[in-house]
């Protein structure tokens, strides 16, 4: 009789046990639906070729579609690099299908090749959709007419994309030119472009999903479109040179970037109008050391005096500015 109930009284403790977990799984599963839409930086670099920062790229990661902004150099080997180490399958290249690029400087296009083909031969069965500004059509036509050879041969009878009969359009694109407003909608995001101020026709994107907003400015002087666009957005990705490095290069340089650019002064001042809940930045100049070219360091410098450390960014940004930011790296996920 002892047994029977010390078994009994074993069993109703398991049996509360099990409710229990089912009960903390049940609460728990609100927060882990909400968790939809995730950040991935696939590259946060400059037109200076640094090894550890692959060239400008960005993809919104909607439950398992993703959509990429900007495909600077390097962009499908990081993409396979955030989809193994990040266990993100959304951003596998074949998974690619939907990008969007904010202007044609080499920096943030030189990788559209490798989208368009290496997507096609890791799987993408669809046409690439890309949209961005004027002369992207040409862009896009200029590539596909490049490597025409290589597609006829990769699709002949002997070619190791001969069973792509099944998917011929795998290696198409479709280039969408754009403007200013609502550019792209289906069930899991909204897209908007405004304008943004570069040395070209150059546009921003706010991504409107079911759980976050999320606004990325390119390359361009502080505009009040990406305060307007953000508006206590979830993230604010964004551009910004830092002021002590500036001061050391030559004075093109400083012009250009007055014109152009984003400083770090200017960024702190533009997000405690924009208030995002989460800054990051991304796309600093900075030359590590042993990579500046001769022709910027000043007279007997050292090989690090164009070195932007991330303490300079840190300092620098908060000194000025009290929300909460990040400075991004390749591969970080927010």
């Amino acid at each position: 009789m002892k047994s029977w109930s010390t078994a009994s009284h074993l069993l109703v403790i398991m049996l509360i046990a099990v409710i229990g977990a089912t009960q903390e799984s049940t609460s728990h599963s609100p927060t882990q639906q909400t968790a939809r839409t995730r950040v991935v930086l696939l590259g946060t670099g400059t037109p200076v070729p640094d090894p550890d920062r692959s060239g400008p790229a960005t993809a919104i990661v909607v439950d398992d579609s993703a959509y990429v902004v900007d495909f600077g150099p390097g962009i499908v080997r990081r993409a396979e690099s955030a989809a193994l180490n990040r266990k993100i399958p959304a951003v596998e290249p074949g998974n690619l299908k939907v990008a969007f690029v904010t202007h044609l400087h080499s920096d943030h296009t030189a990788g559209y090749s490798d989208l368009i083909l290496s997507g096609w031969t890791s799987g993408r069965r669809v046409p690439l959709e890309v949209y961005g500004p004027s002369g992207l059509q040409s862009m896009t036509e200029r590539i596909l007419q490049a490597y025409r050879v290589d597609i006829e041969t990769r699709t002949n009878p002997d070619g190791p994309m001969r069973d792509a009969g099944r998917f011929p359009d795998g290696w198409k694109v479709n280039a969408h030119e754009i403007k200013s407003g609502v550019i792209y909608k289906d069930e899991k995001v909204m897209v908007t472009a405004f304008a943004t101020k570069h040395a070209m026709e150059s546009y921003g994107y706010r991504f409107d999903t079911p759980d976050r907003r999320i606004v990325i400015s390119g390359d361009t002087n502080p505009v009040e479109e990406t305060i307007t666009a953000c508006n206590g957005c979830d993230v604010l990705i964004h551009e910004a040179q830092p002021l002590e490095l500036l001061a050391k290069m030559p004075q093109s340089i400083q012009s250009f970037v007055a014109k152009y650019h984003t400083t770090t002064e200017q960024l702190a001042e533009l997000a405690n109008k924009a208030k995002p809940k989460l800054l990051v930045i991304y796309h600093t100049i900075s030359f590590p050391p042993g990579i500046a070219p001769s022709r910027l360091l000043p007279p007997k410098a050292g090989a690090d005096a164009l070195y932007a450390s991330p303490e300079m960014l840190q300092k620098e940004i908060e000194s000025r500015y009290s929300g909460k930011f990040a400075i991004g790296k390749d591969l970080d996920v927010y």
